[in-house]
């Protein structure tokens, strides 16, 4: 597998110690493709991960946000805990996988999880961004600093104008 050199970046970065230790994460993590998801961004704050989780019920299924990484894990009932009448039918082919799994999800900070529902055999997982307000963007002013006289803001028109009429007048 190749690995990347991220040391150019942290001559220019401050503070995004988390972003690369998810890349060395994801580049050491085996993928597996059970079961299958999407991703999808709704608007610029929400978002949806589906996954399809057919045979699955409700109570079978956990989802545990901890620490920015969402977890989704499915455990099927084996039959005897379970209400459901023991089949005995002969499968000719059996391709719904009815075995347990784990799938792990990165979010980025103030990313937290709406709900999780149940429809149709997918599980949608809502998600929603909230960028508190000290966090977003906000403009810094450049004051100009002068050591011999402070800038003095005035107070009426009247007064800002005084000056300027006192220099026409003697000049």
């Amino acid at each position: 597998m190749t690995r990347f050199d991220l040391s150019p970046l942290f001559r220019t970065t401050v503070g995004f110690d988390r972003l690369f230790q998810l890349f060395d994460e994801m580049a050491e993590t085996p993928t597996s493709a059970y079961p299958p998801y999407n991703i999808e961004k709704i608007d610029e704050n929400n978002y949806r991960i589906s996954m399809a989780v057919a045979g699955f019920r409700p109570e079978e299924l956990e989802v545990e946000l901890k620490q920015n990484q969402l977890s989704v894990q499915g455990k099927i009932a084996s039959q005897q805990d379970s209400d459901i009448p023991n089949n005995t039918s002969n499968f000719l082919h059996r391709g719904i996988a009815e075995r347990a799994f784990s799938r792990q999800f990165s979010l980025a900070e103030h990313v937290r999880v709406e709900n999780a529902q149940l429809e149709n055999g997918l599980l949608h997982i809502e998600l929603l961004r909230e960028i508190p307000e000290e966090a977003k963007p906000k403009q810094i002013p450049v004051q100009l600093k002068n050591s011999s006289a402070k800038l003095q803001t005035p107070k009426s028109a009247n007064e800002a104008s005084a000056p300027a009429v006192k220099q026409a007048q003697s000049a």
